[in-house]
């Protein structure tokens, strides 16, 4: 027997087998590895031209030979190849066959991080700390929207950056200027650390935690696009300038590249509080879009 899955309009649904999901993960994560996105590339080029400090210089030029060796060579751009992050945005008129979403995309990490000889360095729980031995699980977030997308976006985030991130629940009064503070601050603090020149995103509303998953999605979204919103777009460009400023510099060796982006998502919030969220990513800003 054949079933036929009808959206609410009658027509026929998108069908997303589990084995596609499984596969795309996998593939996704070996690129993840080794192919520095072109936007991030681009950009470490573009700002090694604006750079003065020579020492600076040279390890711009470092990093972007390391990218090129990376790709060429099919081998892992850093030592720390992360934990996966990923983010699925779902159509309601998508059905998944042959098994739960979560489950094919942990089965596909644990693939593409074996076949790939990436480091697995996932632990069972924080306390125990026994290695997983497969890079699982994933972190996965969800978004439903209308129509048949379906849309999986992956990142591998080393903790050398992650563990530089934070987030604080203001008073409104704290206003634009205590974000803003509060941004160079968690930037010089995080020092060398997070391996610069670093992506900076920023979650600027909402709730406790959908103020930490906007830092985290704005920190891999892409740094060649100027935000539609012409205000964040305005604060985006003053932050960079204000951070690139702070002289940390090209792996903390000092320069005026400290900063390839700062991106910013925004959402509403209540009347009492002004949650800011700072994720860092470092410049093996690794991240793949597969659309399905």
């Amino acid at each position: 027997m054949i079933a036929i899955f009808l959206n609410r309009k009658g027509e026929t649904m998108k069908v997303i087998n589990y084995s596609q999901i499984v596969e795309e993960t996998k593939i996704a994560c070996m690129k993840m590895a080794t192919d520095l996105p072109m936007d991030v590339q681009n950009k470490l080029e573009e700002m090694r031209k604006e750079e003065d400090a020579l020492l600076a210089q040279e390890m711009l030029d470092i990093i972007v030979e390391n990218a090129k060796i990376a790709r060429c060579e099919n081998r892992p751009m850093c030592q720390d190849t992360g934990m996966v992050i990923c983010f699925v945005k779902m159509g309601q008129d998508v059905r998944v066959e042959g098994g739960s979403i979560e489950a094919a995309i942990n089965e596909g990490v644990a693939l593409g991080y074996d076949e790939g000889f990436l480091r697995k360095s996932v632990v069972n729980n924080p306390i125990e700390r026994k290695n997983t031995q497969n890079n699982t699980p994933a972190v996965v977030h969800y978004e439903v929207v209308e129509g048949d997308e379906f849309v999986l976006e992956f990142a591998a985030k080393g903790f050398g950056s992650e563990n530089m991130s934070q987030l604080k629940m203001f008073p409104p009064a704290a206003g634009l200027a205590g974000v803003k503070e509060f941004v160079k601050k968690v930037v010089l603090e995080a020092g060398p650390n997070p391996c610069p020149p670093i992506i900076v995103g920023i979650g600027l509303g909402g709730t406790f935690e959908k103020c930490a998953m906007m830092a985290k999605k704005a920190a891999i979204r892409s740094v060649d696009k100027e935000n539609p919103n012409k205000m964040l777009a305005e604060l985006e460009a003053e932050l960079l300038d204000e951070i690139n400023s702070l002289g940390v510099g090209p792996q903390g060796f000092g320069g005026k590249t400290t900063c390839l982006k700062v991106n910013i998502e925004m959402y509403a919030t209540h009347i009492a509080g002004l949650p800011v969220a700072v994720n860092i990513n470092c410049h093996a800003a690794r991240h793949v879009k597969v659309v399905l």
